[in-house]
């Protein structure tokens, strides 16, 4: 009897276990919309009071918190600090989490007066008149008395539909858009794709491996490359197809950040793209010539670019292909007539 009872109790287990996990995952999620709420709205920190003020030139509370939920996750709120208290859900002051906004009475008129956002560890992030932008406690001599109730803007709210640092107007927004569908270079837990961060050599490998699918035949091969390396296998089948080649060491140097240059090349390489001489004549880039050794892999790449990235005078070659500017690369080479 006893052992049926704990079969049976394992078994109601699993289902609980089943049934609240994605509960459990998406509040996860919703969390870290909050943390990159308060980890942008941090970059503002001393920035001066301004009654009225909602740019990076002067806040004031209202105008801050509006203003980082907005640039920071996307999610539009009301302007003033009554019309904010009105939004989303009541929060116990003991189930504070990250981004949730925290109101204050009676400050510097009767009823609710001001807000700040939630940033943990007791603290508010918030816009003060004596030290502007300001991390405060929730038992601060002067606010803590004054606590009102904290809100948390709706977990649909808090899921923005895009990532939340590319601009849906952006010439690269059909590139990075596709790919990311595609899952061949996908964004980040907290909602952004991070287009400035640097391209590493092994995340190349897999990224032109995904859209390739090329299968290697020897995993092992350069000496730090091991084969429990997450990259290991692109890395093989990018070095069998003489698309990212390794160095005279025999290393590959996984870790080590692409240049613009060496993204033009693989580029070529993965899509047999042809220079054509009318193409060459027509790309104008003062700070490369003829006799470069990325020439005609840069030329074809300005040649079939949709986005204009890859328009100006000079080609920045020695300078680190980012995750945008690769992501554009692969996508005009992939719809390249």
């Amino acid at each position: 009897m006893n052992s049926c009872r704990k079969i049976i109790i394992s078994i109601m287990a699993a289902m609980m276990f089943l049934t609240f996990s994605p509960i459990a995952s998406f509040k996860t999620e919703a969390a870290s919309i909050g943390e990159s709420i308060v980890t942008y709205g941090e970059k503002f920190m001393g920035v001066p009071y301004v009654f009225g003020g909602t740019t990076p030139n002067g806040f004031d509370c209202s105008g801050f918190v509006q203003y980082i939920y907005k640039h920071a996750a996307g999610i539009s709120l009301p302007r003033t600090t009554d019309e904010q208290y009105n939004v989303g859900t009541s929060v116990a002051k003991s189930d504070l989490q990250p981004g949730d906004l925290v109101f204050y009475a009676n400050t510097y008129r009767k009823g609710i007066s001001h807000v700040g956002v939630y940033a943990g560890g007791n603290m508010v992030l918030n816009a003060t008149s004596s030290k502007g932008i300001d991390l405060v406690s929730l038992n601060h001599p002067y606010w803590g008395p004054k606590y009102a109730g904290a809100k948390r803007v709706s977990d649909e709210a808090q899921t923005p539909d895009w990532f939340t640092d590319i601009d849906k107007s952006s010439s690269t927004y059909t590139a990075i858009k596709t790919l990311s569908d595609q899952e061949v270079i996908t964004g980040f837990e907290d909602y952004t794709f991070r287009p400035n961060e640097k391209v590493t050599r092994g995340q190349a490998a897999a990224i032109i491996n995904r859209v390739l699918n090329i299968e290697p035949k020897v995993m092992s091969h350069f000496t730090d490359v091991p084969k429990s390396n997450r990259f290991a296998y692109d890395i093989a089948a990018m070095r069998e197809a003489g698309i990212i080649t390794g160095f005279a060491d025999k290393t590959f140097r996984p870790e080590a950040e692409m240049t613009r240059n060496e993204m033009a090349l693989i580029i070529k390489r993965s899509f047999d793209l042809n220079m054509s001489q009318t193409a060459a004549a027509s790309v104008s880039y003062s700070d490369i010539d003829a006799s470069h050794w990325a020439f005609e892999g840069i030329v074809a790449m300005a040649m079939i670019d949709k986005t204009g990235i890859f328009a100006g005078d000079k080609f920045y070659g020695t300078h680190h292909a980012t995750r945008e500017t690769f992501t554009v690369a692969i996508y005009n080479a992939m719809n390249a007539k």
